[in-house]
C-alpha cells in the first residue's frame, strides 16, 4: 500500500513539474524574441514593389543593422522577396518566411507589412515594416502609435502641406492639382484624404482618379491632364511604377509632375518636399536590431516616423516645361539635378 502512494505522488509531482515546464515554456513564446540570445540571425525581407524609394530603404535597412553590429555575412543571413506590387505575391512571400522560422520578418510598404504581420502574428515572429504612411489605417497600430501586436516600425507619412507650400510657390496661378492612386492602398487613401483637407487653404482644388492595377493607368492620367494644371505623386507603389509613363503623358500636355521623394525627382518630377529613404531605412533597421538582441519586444515600441522633410529641385524638368524655380527655392534645396535619369 505504501509502494502504491509513494508512486502516486512521485506521477504527481513529476505531473506538476512538466505542466510547470509547459507554462514557462508558453510564457517565453508569448514574451522574448525567439532570436533573444542568439549569435546568428536570419530575417526575411519582403518589399512589394521594385522601385528607388524601397530600394533605399531597404540599403538603408541593412546599414542600420550593420551600424549595431548585425552584418550580412557574419552574423546575419538575409532573404530578400520582390512582391512585383502583386499582394497575393505578398502573401506568399510573408508565409514562406514564416515557414523558413525566419527571426524577423520586414516588411517594405503597407501590402506587404500587412502580409507579413497577418502570417506572423500567431506564430512569435516579430514584423517590422518601414514605408508604411499610415500604421494606424493599415491596422498596425492604435492612434496613439502603439504596435498592434508584434509589430512596429517607420511611417513615411508625406509632408503634405509643406508640398502644397511649395506648389504654390513654383506655380502662382495653379488652381486644380491632380493625384493618382491606387484604391486598394491604405497609404494613398490616407493622403488623399489630407491633400482634400489641406488643398483648400493653398487656394488649390483636388482631382483625384483612382486605379486599381498599372492597366488602368495611361486612361486614369489622360483624365487627369484634361482636368489639372499640375499632378502631384504620392509613394503609391502602383503608380510610381509606371512613372515613366505619367511623365512622359504630362510632357506632351507641358504639365509639370511634382514628385513626393528624391528618386521622382531624379527621374522627372519637377520638385518634391519629400523625406530621405535611405535614412528612414537606417532608422528601421536599428529598431529591428533592439528586437533581435532581445532589448525591447516589437511590442513595446511605438512606430516612428520623421518629422522633416527636404526640397529636391530637377532644374532639367523646369527648362523642358519653361518654368522657373524661384531662387529661394534653389538656395533651400538638399539636392538639385540637372539631368534626368532614364535607370
Amino acid at each position: 500500500m505504501k509502494k502504491k502512494i509513494a508512486f502516486i505522488l512521485s506521477m504527481t509531482m513529476m505531473a506538476v513539474s512538466l505542466a510547470g515546464c509547459g507554462t514557462g515554456g508558453a510564457e517565453s513564446g508569448s514574451g522574448s524574441p525567439k532570436s533573444a540570445g542568439k549569435s546568428q540571425y536570419t530575417i526575411g525581407i519582403s518589399q512589394f514593389a521594385e522601385h528607388g524609394s524601397l530600394d533605399n530603404c531597404r540599403k538603408g535597412f541593412i546599414e542600420g543593422l550593420k551600424e549595431e553590429g548585425i552584418e550580412e555575412g557574419k552574423n546575419l543571413t538575409v532573404k530578400v522577396k520582390n512582391a512585383d506590387a502583386d499582394t497575393s505575391m505578398a502573401t506568399q512571400i510573408a508565409s514562406n518566411f514564416v515557414s523558413d522560422n525566419v527571426d524577423l520578418i520586414c516588411g517594405i510598404a503597407t501590402p506587404s507589412a500587412q502580409a507579413a504581420y497577418n502570417a506572423a502574428m500567431d506564430q512569435n515572429i516579430p514584423v517590422i515594416y518601414t514605408a508604411v504612411t499610415d500604421p494606424v489605417e493599415a491596422q498596425l497600430a492604435t492612434d496613439d502609435q502603439k504596435p498592434a501586436g508584434e509589430v512596429t516600425g517607420t511611417s513615411d507619412k508625406l509632408p503634405i502641406e509643406a508640398q502644397l507650400a511649395m506648389i504654390r510657390e513654383v506655380l502662382p496661378d495653379a488652381k486644380t492639382i491632380g493625384i493618382l492612386y491606387t484604391t486598394s492602398e491604405a497609404n494613398s487613401v490616407s493622403s488623399i484624404a489630407e491633400y482634400e483637407k489641406l488643398a483648400g487653404q493653398y487656394g488649390f482644388k483636388i482631382k483625384k482618379s483612382g486605379v486599381t492595377n498599372t492597366s488602368e493607368i495611361q486612361l486614369a492620367a489622360a483624365d487627369l491632364l484634361d482636368a489639372a494644371d499640375c499632378l502631384t505623386n504620392l509613394t503609391d507603389n502602383t503608380v510610381v511604377s509606371a512613372l515613366p509613363t505619367v511623365l512622359g503623358m504630362a510632357e506632351e500636355k507641358h504639365i509639370p509632375v511634382f514628385g513626393s521623394e528624391i528618386e521622382q525627382v531624379r527621374k522627372g518630377c519637377l520638385a518634391a518636399e519629400g523625406i530621405e529613404y535611405v535614412e528612414l531605412g537606417k532608422q528601421t533597421g536599428k529598431m529591428a536590431a533592439q528586437v533581435l538582441k532581445g532589448e525591447k519586444k516589437a511590442s513595446e515600441m511605438k512606430y516612428e516616423t520623421v518629422t522633416d522633410s527636404s526640397l529636391y529641385v530637377n532644374e532639367k524638368a523646369a527648362e523642358d516645361l519653361e518654368i522657373t524655380i524661384p531662387d529661394t527655392m534653389k538656395e533651400r534645396a538638399v539636392e538639385s539635378f540637372t539631368d534626368i535619369s532614364q535607370n
